[in-house]
């Protein structure tokens, strides 16, 4: 579908939420209860009921997965050094499972079904009982399916043991996803079909006349020829669009303006969790600087911006100090800009400040793939056009290699010059005038917690065939990969390419990854990384947690579909993987 015969799908959901929201609480229809004070359970003891829940978002009715009828699931406040226990009910018709993300917790309580227990089977439950030996934000959700999509999905909040090293007056947890009316599993066909089938932002031949004009008709059919032959498509930052998500903050679509309160010149702690299963966000709050004090769970030395991009999975502490006596717009639009969560900072309720129009749509361009003179980001190779790694210039980077599982049909893109730029803040965001956080800016406020340098290098490219709609690592989805072997107590270096177009957030469970940058140097603790499309980046891992561990990028359709491997971390170094994974 052309630009011009389609809404634009952002603006057309908020003005749509506006309209239908109205109606459905003239109705007498709610959202299942939001992230309030009703909604925050305090402790060492839970009992958490997993459960169907009618909730209406866009004006229709519809099921959701909740814990104890709320969604997003309750905040969850632990306090490091003590042992929770949690009775995990499953009163749905199918199995599920509860997963703590970024908790450090022995490998029979981490939840995955079929891995490190059998799932809890419906009518039953399970007993989750393990030492918090962190603090910091994380968030939960389910391992079953796509459940998650489904709403199955809550914040975590671990107070220290001793002062908080982050003083704030207020504190308020802002938990960002995205929901669909429609039936996940159809969301996943429907790709399987069509890959760009959620894609209503595609150039026009309006386009093709401007670029022309612009660039002449030469250079505009050449551009056109080139990503024709990539079978790409420039606008397809996103698997999943606002042409079928509603995007929420706490449970709450735009038009329910969900609000945190202030007092003018307090010190306010915004916990961001982004438990999308698809999107990534983009945060702002126009007026105000936030000053970035941890990065999943973990504190970093303090770095003031205007905006962050948080990936799937990811968490970002932020302070802010409001003067003004008067409302902020809290401002999160996906990544492809086809839509935003919206919510309010203000000092008191029912107030509202200016919505910002989504930026412009973003368009990828040859630069951005690696192809063009003076390209600085990344090169790709298209199957039967292969060139090769580069080799390295003196401090820079070691060659990639490629493994022969990659040359075959699960495949259609592989890089040949990888960027492992630290400091690029991604596409849609460079040079858009707002001083916008990168991982180069993020630093732990200690040094390297083992300081052993590792021992050996596994290298894992991200890949995948976008006309299948598959994805994998090393061009295997789990089912055609054996586990990845790691010895009990020993450092290794995961190396991560991404050979595709599309950002991937990847998670290891049990164990920290700790981010080196491009000489390879400590930089930064993290349970997930994102890795920018024709990207690569290098962290290492301490193998101190026994077990089968999930390995996974975190955009729910990509793991469902392939990009998933297991880790067992074992006494047994003979099994060790070979470097390249």
């Amino acid at each position: 579908m052309s630009t011009s015969s389609a809404p634009d799908a952002g603006r057309r959901r908020f003005v749509q939420g506006l309209a239908l929201g109205a109606t459905a609480l003239a109705a007498g229809w709610r959202p299942a209860r939001a992230a309030d004070p009703a909604a925050v359970l305090t402790g060492n003891d839970f009992d958490l009921r997993i459960g169907a829940s009618p909730v209406n978002i866009t004006g229709r009715e519809r099921q959701a997965i909740t814990i104890n009828g709320s969604l997003p699931a309750p905040v969850l406040h632990w306090r490091e050094g003590d042992t929770v226990t949690l009775r995990v009910t499953n009163t749905l018709d199918e199995t599920t499972s509860i997963h703590w993300h970024g908790i450090l917790v022995p490998a029979g309580m981490d939840g995955v079904p079929g891995l490190s227990f059998p799932g809890i089977a419906p009518g039953e439950t399970f007993v989750y009982r393990f030492p918090v030996l962190q603090s910091g934000t994380y968030w939960y959700h389910s391992h079953s399916g796509l459940q998650e999509q489904r709403g199955l999905y809550g914040a975590l909040v671990i107070e220290p043991r001793g002062p908080d090293p982050v003083v704030a007056d207020r504190d308020h947890v802002i938990v960002l996803s995205d929901w669909t009316d429609d039936n996940p599993h159809r969301v996943l066909a429907n790709l399987k079909k069509q890959p760009d089938y959620y894609n209503f932002r595609q150039r026009t031949v309006g386009d093709f006349i401007r670029d022309a004009r612009r660039d002449g008709f030469r250079a505009a059919v050449a551009d056109r020829a080139m990503w024709g032959s990539m079978r790409m498509n420039p606008t397809d930052l996103a698997d999943v669009s606002g042409y079928t998500y509603t995007y929420l903050m706490n449970g709450q679509p735009p038009a329910s303006n969900w609000t945190a309160l202030f007092h003018p010149g307090e010190r306010v702690r915004l916990r961001f969790v982004n438990a999308g299963a698809m999107t990534l966000f983009d945060v702002r709050i126009p007026g105000l600087e936030m000053t970035v004090v941890a990065s999943d769970g973990q504190p970093v030395r303090p770095v003031t911006v205007d905006e962050f991009r948080i990936g799937n999975a990811e968490s970002y502490d932020v302070l802010v100090t409001p003067e003004a006596d008067r409302a902020y717009t809290i401002f999160a639009q996906s990544m492809d800009r086809t839509g935003f969560a919206r919510g309010t900072l203000a000092p008191r309720p029912g107030m509202a400040a200016d919505v910002p129009a989504p930026d412009a749509r973003v368009l990828l361009t040859m630069a951005d793939m690696g192809h063009g003179a003076g390209d600085s980001h990344a090169g790709h190779a298209m199957p039967g056009h292969e060139g090769h790694a580069m080799p390295a210039g003196e401090g820079g980077p070691a060659p990639i290699h490629h493994a022969p599982t990659e040359f075959g049909p699960g495949v259609d893109m592989r890089a040949t010059n990888p960027s492992p730029r630290l400091d690029d803040p991604g596409v849609g965001l460079r040079d858009n005038g707002r001083r916008v956080l990168t991982y180069a800016d993020l630093a732990s406020v200690g040094p390297d917690p083992d300081g052993r340098d590792p021992g050996r290098t596994i290298e894992l490219h991200l890949t995948g065939n976008m006309e299948r709609y598959t994805w994998s690592f090393n061009g295997q989805k789990m089912s055609e990969a054996g586990p990845i072997r790691l010895a009990l107590g020993e450092r290794v270096r995961f190396l991560l390419v991404n050979d595709t177009m599309m950002d991937h957030p990847v998670h290891l469970h049990g164990m920290w990854s700790d981010l080196e940058d491009e000489e390879g140097r400590y930089k930064v603790r993290k349970h997930t990384l994102v890795v920018k499309a024709g990207h690569r980046l290098s962290y290492r891992v301490t193998a101190d947690a026994p077990g089968a561990w999930a390995y996974h990028c975190h955009l729910a359709l990509h793991m469902d579909t392939g990009m998933f491997r297991t880790v067992i971390v074992s006494d047994a170094a003979t099994a060790l993987e070979h470097d390249h994974g």
